[in-house]
């Protein structure tokens, strides 16, 4: 049997890194073959260092020091990444392009960022649509419209309206970003 150190499965279930395999993400890249064992080792010399050669690994590496309250093994874990990614490759830039684009519509508020909406058993939703009102009764495992059970209100928006829509946002449950950012803005 393998050490669990050699195990990736039991790598990633100790909340490390997990190696990426391209680099920059081009589909055509192919990966580089480091010594695995070479990085391993390397990952492995980190938690032997003292704290003050990690935080001079950390300048080397970000030209400037750690955060402050840094805890050793979040250095530690940020440079077995920083390795990683050097070996196999790191985040593509079309990825973090677009991360940095959530991020800063969410900063602006114009993107709402809802966690879910829960509804509770028993509620009743009512939307009118075309001279007809249309009930559903909010199940523990799902909903039910004119008798028929549904597994998603997206799927009793588009019977009702024969075309795709978002469920919760035909019933009124969800708005628009650019609405109540709106909103905001008039008050």
């Amino acid at each position: 049997m393998k050490p669990a150190f050699n195990d990736a499965s039991a790598r990633q279930r100790a909340g490390e890194p997990w190696p990426l395999r391209r680099r920059n993400g081009h589909r055509h890249d192919r990966p580089r073959r480091p010594d695995v064992t070479e990085v391993e080792r390397q990952i492995a010399g980190l938690a032997d260092r003292s704290t003050q050669d990690l935080r001079v690994a950390w300048r080397q590496l970000h030209r400037t020091g750690p955060p402050l309250g840094l805890s050793r093994d979040l250095l530690i874990r940020a440079l077995a990444n920083q390795l990683q990614e050097q070996s196999y490759g790191g985040v593509s830039r079309v990825l973090r392009r677009r991360l940095q684009s959530l991020a800063a519509a969410s900063d602006k508020a114009t993107m709402a960022v809802d966690p879910g909406l829960v509804l509770k058993t028993g509620t009743t939703l009512v939307r009118q649509w075309r001279g007809h009102t249309h009930t559903v009764l909010v199940h523990n495992n799902g909903f039910e419209h004119e008798g028929e059970r549904y597994r998603s209100l997206t799927a009793i928006a588009e019977r009702i309206t024969e075309a795709h829509w978002s469920g919760p946002r035909f019933f009124g449950l969800t708005k628009r970003a650019g609405t109540s950012v709106g909103l905001k803005a008039g008050r």
